[in-house]
């Protein structure tokens, strides 16, 4: 393993911003990693930390290809970590919407610019994903159709489900994006929950990535057995919003099979405990996504359903 220096920059006041990589294999520039780069980003973090811990032991072992090319970069926002604000702590800008970034810019777009520097030229782009509203989701791949995806690769993950997706005018100044319009393909994996480690969905997440390592000859583990995926798009979830504001207490839980009319939450008038809606399942299908924050507003989005044909 070798440790290099993504972007440095000094601070008068506490120890340096400092983004490090992780390089591992060969000199061929084949598979790059990004984890958090959102200060809540806590389980995408401590997923992309058990990647390097993993290829580090491959490494010792002599399991890893001498030509193929590995890059790892856990965060790329450790300030606004270490005081756990979701954006850059001094105003507000969130380092995943600067993509591909200006060397001469605000700080956000100067970090952009180094972290797309150090990973553009990478034939594979994976980074560690989280969704814009609170809430954890099933494990799964989330492919931006640029046109220049590539949906069957992503089986190789072994998750249990891909998901395609249009993207938004805004969405031209994420990683995602800009990796695949100069060339690189690349996925968003979605690991489980963002504030909050859910050990056993990082697990997962974690062994995906290194599985699909495993399929393009970059490492030679031994890995459990991977889910056939279905891969669907975007229109096929259904969306369950709120009716109230209030306490929100959850009967059903992300990755759990429902039937239609099944209870899914209630919410609570916070002052009297009085139920203000008791929230059903419109159809059968899997809970994909599900709010976790104890209060909601209403016409909030609560669930997504993924369907069942």
């Amino acid at each position: 393993m070798k440790t290099i220096d993504i972007f440095k920059m000094r601070s008068p006041y506490r120890g340096d911003f400092v983004i490090k990589g992780y390089l591992f294999g060969g000199q061929q520039k084949t598979i790059a990693v990004v984890g958090s780069m959102r200060g809540d980003e806590v389980q995408q973090l401590y997923v992309a930390s058990q990647v390097v811990k993993n290829l580090q032991i491959l490494e010792e072992e002599g399991r890893l290809s001498n030509d193929v090319g590995i890059l790892v970069i856990p965060t790329a926002n450790p300030f606004s970590l270490n005081v756990m604000k979701r954006f850059w702590t001094m105003d507000n800008t969130d380092i995943n919407r600067m993509f591909p970034g200006y060397s001469e810019g605000e700080t956000t777009q100067r970090i952009a610019d180094a972290v797309f520097e150090a990973v553009r030229n990478y034939t594979w782009g994976i980074q560690l994903a989280s969704y814009y509203m609170n809430g954890n989701f099933v494990p799964h791949v989330r492919i931006m159709q640029t046109g220049y995806e590539d949906a069957a690769s992503a089986e190789a993950f072994g998750l249990p489900y891909i998901l395609l997706y249009k993207p938004r005018p805004f969405d031209t100044t994420v990683l995602n994006y800009n990796w695949q319009v100069f060339g690189t393909q690349a996925y968003s994996i979605y690991s489980g929950s963002t504030d909050s480690i859910n050990h056993d969905m990082a697990k997962q997440t974690w062994q995906a990535i290194l599985r699909f390592m495993a399929k393009l000859g970059a490492i030679h583990p031994n890995l459990g057995p991977a889910y056939q995926p279905i891969t669907f798009d975007e229109s096929r979830l259904h969306t369950i919003l709120s009716e109230h504001a209030g306490l929100l207490f959850l009967r059903r839980h992300v990755g759990e099979t429902i039937r239609h009319g099944d209870l899914l939450a209630s919410i609570l008038d916070p002052l009297t405990g009085q139920t203000r809606q008791d929230v059903f399942s419109p159809s059968d299908g899997v809970i994909f996504f599900a709010h976790t924050k104890p209060l909601t507003y209403g016409h909030t989005r609560l669930f997504q359903i993924f369907e069942q044909p």
